[in-house]
């Protein structure tokens, strides 16, 4: 999305919670998803928007 030259010298939008999400808020996410605690999570949709989705 950023390399359109129409979007070229425009910023991205901060979302709600101020900052964009982290790498290693994505891998902390991965991660717990990938563990034992998880074992019982099944066909479930997580987003991490930082709330640009509200």
């Amino acid at each position: 999305m950023l390399p359109d030259p129409g979007r070229a010298h425009t910023p991205p939008a901060l979302p709600p919670l101020g900052r964009l999400v982290s790498a290693a808020e994505v891998a902390g996410l991965t991660a717990f998803l990938l563990g034992p605690d998880a074992g019982a999570i099944t066909g479930q949709l997580l987003v991490q928007c930082a709330g640009a989705s509200l």
